[in-house]
């Protein structure tokens, strides 16, 4: 068996996701995480190289000259040189469909937390003003139902499909748009939702979609929700929608740098709630997601490849 290289472990386990299971298939090495000018040195003996985010390409692959199978933890895989892992014959698998509903999940709670006030109400709570009221009921921020409302959907795989049918249940009308749809749907789902959330993954077209032009046709008092890659939205263009009230708010999961920089312009913007890209990692998640990962090796090893992507 050959020696598997986990690049960036701390990625997807803090300890509470078992990674010595890989151990079974072959002499296993684990880093927290690995410096781009570490690469190399950690890779050029590797037959399998396991990571998430970890740049991988010509530069830091040349001399692994072992190298045979690249897994990923993750679904994305722009962070891999497809091309040249291709040409080298080095077969790259990601792991698809261990988040949908964790993501789906995540995304709602952002828009119950909106509507509801929730964060609102407990530090409301928690700063003892709920003491000082002289009504049982503190209406200090606004309360609203789901139901009639109109979610609009951008991006209609996997994701988009179980917040769908998650909204169907809180009786909310849906509108849905993909890159096949047409310019006049998207624009239609931006004239008439309610609550605009995006599902559709990073790749030319999508690259800063979501910039002061398609803002601007967003409905008065749009919420808008981004738990899927933080390049579909132009940071600049969603502070002056949400200074300016074209959004009632936003919640963003994602952004284009992570961790988030000390000079985010985003960061500090009015109406705005961030979660540390956590929508996909629940331990149910992670523990599925080890267990894909580990078949697409096991796949591999039996000359039968599943989740091949180049």
């Amino acid at each position: 068996m050959g020696k598997i290289v986990i690049l960036d472990g701390k990625t997807v386990s803090k300890g509470d996701v078992d990674l010595s299971m890989f151990s079974e298939l072959g002499e296993l090495v684990v880093y927290d995480l690995t410096p781009p000018e570490l690469v190399a040195e950690r890779v050029h003996d590797a037959e399998y190289i396991l990571c998430n985010k970890v740049v991988l390409n010509e530069s830091n692959l040349k001399d692994a000259d072992k190298l045979k199978f690249i897994g990923l933890f993750a679904t994305g895989y722009n962070n891999i040189d497809i091309a040249y892992c291709a040409k080298r014959g080095i077969v790259v698998a990601n792991a698809g469909s261990y988040s949908t509903e964790a993501v789906a999940q995540h995304t709602f709670a952002l828009i119950l937390n909106h509507y509801s006030s929730i964060s609102k109400y407990e530090k409301y709570v928690a700063d003892g003003e709920w003491m000082n009221s002289d009504t049982f009921t503190a209406f200090a921020f606004p309360l609203n139902e789901l139901m009639g409302k109109t979610i609009g959907i951008v991006g209609y795989g996997a994701i988009g499909k179980e917040v769908a049918r998650i909204a169907e249940a809180f009786r909310m009308n849906i509108i849905t748009y993909t890159r096949k749809s047409g310019k006049e749907q998207l624009e239609k789902l931006l004239r008439e939702a309610d609550v605009v959330t995006v599902h559709c993954p990073l790749n030319e077209e999508s690259a800063g979609m979501f910039n002061r032009e398609a803002f601007a046709k967003c409905k008065d008092g749009a919420y808008f929700v981004n738990t899927a890659r933080g390049g579909v939205v132009v940071d600049e263009d969603l502070v002056w929608a949400l200074e300016c009230g074209k959004l009632s708010g936003a919640a963003v999961d994602v952004l284009a740098s992570e961790p988030m920089s000390k000079d985010c312009k985003l960061f500090g913007a009015k109406n705005i709630t961030f979660t540390p890209h956590v929508a996909w990692a629940p331990i149910e998640t992670r523990e599925r997601l080890m267990e894909i990962v580990m078949e697409n090796i096991r796949s591999f090893n039996s000359g039968k490849p599943k989740n091949k992507v180049n």
